[in-house]
């Protein structure tokens, strides 16, 4: 991912997260194509920004063992602080039996429900068939609104038939278009900085007022060693 600079602001910083599993995978190249569009669409309104991207695959166990224990591991908790520092964030996911993959749902239950609050997302899907068209409206979408984001107003998906399409590019661009105009605004920063305190909150949220990191957490109490396994 290139990055855009401008000298008179901080960096605004956009956090690509992929679930897919192939190397590549269809997943991370619509990503990368939404992220380079929204980049772009920012250095054309003199924004500074960097990119980073959050591959899931290889946390999969981490993410796995969060989920039982409660405590995820030192690259999960490193990939949870990038989402929780982030001005925007695309998160796009492979379709399995007609749904989100499992591995994209696990990481979004791993987080605190207070991390993404007020947060710019753009969502994004990839499948092997145009029926699951509707996936992102149908399970993603829902989800990021249980979790408070600010979700884009267009999603992005796409089947085999659409890598050469003119329309996936026209609706990347339309969709990174209303990315990088939530995060230039502020508007979300704006939101959880003055309507949001903690909640339900133990990693680090975007609610400014949620002060706890990860270091905060005691997990030497009862509770964590039984769910971790061990003895009360």
């Amino acid at each position: 991912m290139n990055d855009s600079t401008h000298p008179d602001a901080e960096p605004l910083h956009l956090v690509v997260v992929s679930a897919g599993t192939g190397d590549p995978s269809s997943s991370r190249l619509l990503a990368d194509r939404v992220a380079q569009k929204t980049l772009d669409a920012l250095r054309a309104r003199e924004r500074a920004a960097v990119g980073n991207v959050v591959e899931l695959a290889p946390l999969a166990v981490e993410i796995a063992q969060a989920i039982v224990s409660g405590t995820p591991g030192e690259r999960l908790r490193a990939a949870i602080g990038q989402l929780a520092a982030a001005d925007g964030v695309i998160a796009v996911t492979p379709v399995y039996t007609a749904g989100v993959s499992g591995l994209f749902k696990s990481f979004f239950d791993v987080l605190d429900t207070d991390l993404v609050v007020a947060k710019p997302v753009l969502l994004g899907a990839t499948a092997g068939s145009s029926r699951h068209a509707l996936v992102v409206e149908d399970q993603a979408r829902p989800m990021f609104a249980y979790l408070r984001a600010l979700t884009a107003p267009t999603s992005v998906f796409a089947a085999p038939e659409d890598w050469s399409s003119p329309a996936l590019g026209e609706r990347i661009g339309r969709a990174a278009t209303e990315l990088a105009a939530l995060m230039a605004s502020g508007v979300g920063e704006a939101i959880a900085d003055q309507a949001w305190s903690a909640y339900q909150h133990s990693f680090g949220g975007n609610a400014t007022r949620a002060q706890q990191s990860v270091d905060d957490i005691d997990f030497d109490t009862p509770l964590m060693r039984l769910a971790a396994g061990g003895t009360p």
